[in-house]
């Protein structure tokens, strides 16, 4: 079942999603070509410790890191490693913290350097279907009307969206109810009211929209090696409108 939070809990999680906001940030700037994955995971790791909180992904179902870094064709749950970025990688950083018992979440994919104009316009749609998805999270509508606006506009612009991973609830758990795909139909599934928090996270390829789990485990890649993009904002449903708790611009 899914949960109504107050005013006051929702506060909590915006408390969470600011810290992951905030390191989130330091990250996308300090991202250079020559560094591993793993440098950006000491990274979080050190800025979360210092901001008194908990990463939220580490040892999460035996996930062995802070961060999720997932680069070019990699989709999700990227586990970083020695891999050095290289000018024109793409790399999705998806990152969660625990504060006072309140998870918050948030990704964002972003250019090592200098990429291709293939790679620039993956990374505009995708964060684009965020704001379309974040847009139509008003009480009264459903579901499935998050996930047609995302669907309808990565498909319009010949991308592939992701079924085998979605979004979802959020609270005093990373993951809570409802799941929240990113392809559906207007007026279908469970009616969006005001208390909810999701995390919104559409995940968008270059070419085909299925995708494979490598041997960790973990890492879900492109089948066919297009490039991928992923971008995620934790969310309250409010009567005057959606809240983006997770927002990076404040």
């Amino acid at each position: 079942m899914y949960t109504i939070k107050s005013a006051r809990e929702i506060q909590k999680i915006k408390k969470s999603c600011s810290i992951v906001a905030e390191i989130l940030g330091i990250l996308m700037e300090e991202a250079t070509a020559g560094m591993t994955t793993n440098d950006l995971d000491r990274r979080a790791h050190e800025l979360t410790l210092k901001k008194g909180a908990i990463p939220a992904f580490k040892d999460y179902n035996g996930f062995p890191k802070v961060l999720c870094a997932s680069v070019n064709e990699e989709v999700v749950h990227g586990i970083p490693d020695n891999r050095e970025l290289k000018d024109g990688d793409i790399v999705g950083l998806d990152f969660g913290v625990i504060v006072d018992g309140w998870y918050g979440d948030s990704a964002v994919t972003i250019p090592i350097g200098k990429t291709s104009k293939e790679a620039e316009k993956l990374m505009k749609i995708t964060q684009e279907c965020l704001y379309k998805g974040i847009e139509a999270s008003f009480p009264g509508n459903r579901l499935g009307d998050i996930g047609y606006a995302v669907q309808a506009h990565a498909e319009s612009n010949g991308y592939g969206v992701v079924r085998e991973f979605v979004g979802h609830g959020i609270g005093r758990a990373l993951h809570e109810e409802p799941q929240v795909p990113n392809f559906g139909k207007k007026g279908t599934g469970l009616t969006l009211e005001a208390g909810m928090c999701l995390a919104i996270e559409p995940m968008i390829t270059a070419g085909s929209y299925k995708v494979k789990v490598l041997k960790n485990n973990w890492t879900a890649v492109t089948v066919d090696g297009s490039l991928a993009a992923h971008f995620e904002h934790t969310i309250a449903v409010t009567e005057q409108g959606p809240i983006i708790l997770s927002d990076r611009t404040n």
